[in-house]
C-alpha cells in the first residue's frame, strides 16, 4: 500500500459525524461539455449488482461461510467464526477482481451496485459498531475499506460507474439475513438506530467526497449512495420522515450527489414523495426490485405470460412504470430498477417449453420496459460460485445467450464534435418538430407560445449531444441522457428565470424532452 494512500485514509478517520462543511454541488449547466463526473451520474445505467462481494449470501457463495458459526447464513455468523478475519480478505480480495470489471465493461455494462454494511466502514470510525451487534469485530471488518475504494478506482479504470447501497443498516431494516444477522429482528427504528444509521451515511459520503477532491486520481465516478436496501418498516411514515431528515443532512456534506432510496414496492406513494422533497441539485431516484418467483401468483403464472404482460403497455406493470417515471420526472427526479433478474419458478416453466429462449424473452421484455422508462437499471446479481444457474447470474445468462451479449450503443464510425452535417439535421428536424407542434394546436384554439418549444428543442438537443460525444475511460459504449428529470427541470427554470414565466412554459419542457429523444435517434442513424 503507498504511503499517499495511508495518509489519505488516515485524514478520512478523523472525519467526525458531525463534520458538515460543503462547498456548492456541481451544476448541471455544463456549457460546452460535460464533465466526468456528470456523464457517470446522469448517462442511462446499465448494470449489474456485485452480490456477495461484501454482503455476503450463502446461496450465491458458501465457501466464505465454512468456519461460520451457527446458523451460519449472515456476516456477523461469519465473523464470529474462527479465522473471520482471513478468510473476508481472502473472499474480498478475489471474489471480484480486475478481469470481471473488464468483462462487464467489453459488454456494455457501464454501473455496478455495490451491497455494503454499515461495519464495513469501521476502518474509517471504529466507533461505528459500538453498542451494534457488530461490537468489538472492527479488527475483522477494518480491512473492508481499503478494498472498497480499490473497487471504485478499479470501476473508474473502465470506466464503470459506482452505486454505493447500505444493504445491512444498524439494528437490520428488514428480517432476511443479508442484512447482516440471523436473527429475524427488525430493530432499525429504534430511535439510537435511526440515528446511528444517519451517522453511518454521512461517514461513507464524507469519505466519497474526499475521495473526488484529494485522491490522486481523483475518483468521479460515484454515481450515487442508496439509503437502504428493500427496508420493511413498521409504519412507512417513520420510514419516509426519517428519509427526509437523513437527505437534508447527506445534502450539507455533498449537495451534488444523487441519492437514491427504496420504493418498498409502493411505488406511486413514494414517487409522490420524493416530488415533495425541498429542492435540491442533485436527484432523488427512486429504487424499484422486480421479481416475479416469489408469490403464489408468481409460481403459478407461466413465463410466457409473465413476459406478455411486461411488453403490453396497457398491462398493470407498464401503466405504473410510465406513471411513476413521470412523476418523478416533473418532481427532478429518475426511477431506477436496483435489481432483477432472469429467474422464473420451476412452476412458470412447465409443459413442452424451451426453457432458454423463454429465459431470453423474459429477460427481453424486462429491458425493454426498463430502457423506455427507467433511468437505469442493476442485474441482481453478476455472478454466483456455482456455475450455470441462468436465471440468477449475469455472468451465465449472458454466456448461455439468455441475455445479450452486449447493450448500449456502439459507434461504427468517428462521430466528430463539429459536424456541419449534425448541424443541417438539427436545423431539418427543428423545423419538423415546431411545424407539427405548430399544426396541432392550431386546431385547439387557446394562448400559445411556440417559441418556447423552439427554445426548449435547441437546448434538450445540445444537452443530449454532449452526453453523446464524452468518452469515458475505457467504454466502448456511448454515454446517453437517462436522467431527463434533473436536467429538464434545471432547463425549464433557467428559461423561464431569461424569458420570463409563464403558462406556457410546458412548451420549453415538451420540446427539450423530443430533443433528446431526437438526437440519439440522429446519433445512432449517423454514427452507429
Amino acid at each position: 500500500m503507498n504511503t499517499t494512500f495511508v495518509n489519505f485514509l488516515n485524514k478520512l478517520k478523523h472525519i467526525g459525524p458531525s463534520e458538515s462543511q460543503a462547498g456548492p454541488g456541481p451544476s448541471l449547466d455544463v456549457g460546452g461539455a460535460a464533465t466526468h463526473e456528470q456523464v457517470y451520474r446522469y448517462r442511462k445505467q446499465r448494470g449489474v449488482n456485485l452480490g456477495c462481494w461484501f454482503v455476503l449470501e450463502r446461496w450465491i457463495a458458501d465457501a466464505p461461510f465454512a468456519q461460520a458459526i451457527p446458523p451460519g447464513q449472515s456476516d456477523l455468523d461469519v465473523a464470529k467464526g474462527p479465522h473471520a478475519k482471513e478468510i473476508l480478505e481472502r473472499h474480498w480480495d478475489t471474489w471480484i477482481t480486475n478481469k470481471d470489471f473488464e468483462w462487464l465493461a467489453a459488454r456494455g455494462i457501464n454501473a455496478v451496485r455495490i451491497p455494503i454494511g454499515y461495519y464495513h466502514l469501521c476502518g474509517l470510525d471504529r466507533s461505528l459498531l459500538s453498542g451494534t451487534d457488530f461490537h468489538g469485530l472492527d479488527n475483522v471488518f477494518e480491512g473492508a475499506w481499503i478494498r472498497l475504494v480499490r473497487a471504485v478506482e478499479t470501476a473508474q479504470f473502465h470506466g464503470i460507474g459506482v452505486l454505493l447501497d447500505l444493504h445491512s443498516a444498524p439494528g437490520k431494516q428488514n428480517q432476511d439475513s443479508h442484512s447482516g444477522t440471523s436473527s429475524s429482528q427488525v430493530l432499525f427504528t429504534n430511535r439510537s438506530n435511526l440515528e446511528l444509521t444517519i451517522r453511518v451515511l454521512r461517514t461513507l459520503l464524507s469519505a466519497v467526497r474526499s475521495l473526488r477532491s484529494e485522491h490522486d486520481p481523483p475518483i468521479s465516478n460515484v454515481i450515487g449512495i442508496e439509503l437502504l436496501n428493500e427496508p420493511k418498516p413498521s409504519s412507512h411514515s417513520t420510514l419516509k420522515d426519517w428519509y427526509g431528515k437523513a437527505i437534508k443532512q447527506l445534502r450539507t456534506i455533498d449537495p451534488g450527489l444523487p441519492i437514491y432510496i427504496s420504493d418498498c414496492w409502493m411505488s406511486d406513494d413514494y414517487a409522490h414523495f420524493v416530488k415533495s422533497l425541498p429542492e435540491s441539485t442533485a436527484p432523488v431516484c427512486l429504487d424499484h426490485h422486480l421479481y416475479r418467483c416469489f408469490t403464489s401468483e408468481d409460481i403459478s403464472t407461466p413465463a410466457a405470460q409473465h413476459s406478455t404482460s411486461l411488453m403490453d403497455p396497457n398491462a398493470p406493470m407498464p401503466q405504473t412504470f410510465a406513471r411513476v417515471a413521470g412523476i418523478l420526472e416533473d418532481g427532478g427526479g429518475a426511477l431506477v430498477v436496483g435489481e432483477w433478474s432472469g429467474a422464473l419458478n420451476p412452476g412458470s416453466l412447465q409443459g413442452p417449453i424451451d426453457e432458454r429462449e423463454e429465459r431470453a424473452r423474459y429477460v427481453a421484455a424486462q429491458l425493454a420496459l426498463f430502457e423506455q422508462h427507467c433511468a437505469g437499471w442493476f442485474f441482481w446479481t453478476y455472478k454466483k460460485q456455482y456455475r450455470g444457474d441462468q436465471g440468477w447470474s449475469f455472468r451465465d445468462a449472458v454466456e448461455a445467450g439468455v441475455f445479450p451479449d452486449r447493450v448500449g450503443v456502439y459507434l461504427k464510425k468517428n462521430a466528430p464534435v463539429h459536424d456541419p452535417d449534425r448541424v443541417g439535421r438539427k436545423a431539418a428536424a427543428l423545423e419538423r418538430a415546431t411545424g407539427q407542434h405548430a399544426a396541432y394546436w392550431a386546431r385547439h384554439p387557446g394562448h400559445y407560445e411556440h417559441w418556447r418549444l423552439s427554445k426548449g428543442y435547441d437546448q434538450g438537443w445540445e444537452d443530449a449531444y454532449r452526453y453523446l460525444l464524452h468518452s469515458v475511460a475505457n467504454q466502448p459504449v456511448v454515454s446517453e441522457l437517462g436522467f431527463r428529470g434533473p436536467w429538464k427541470k434545471k432547463r425549464v427554470h433557467e428559461h423561464g428565470v431569461e424569458n420570463g414565466f409563464s403558462n406556457n412554459l410546458w412548451e420549453y419542457e415538451h420540446g427539450y424532452v423530443q430533443a433528446i429523444r431526437d438526437a440519439n435517434l440522429d446519433f445512432q442513424s449517423a454514427y452507429c
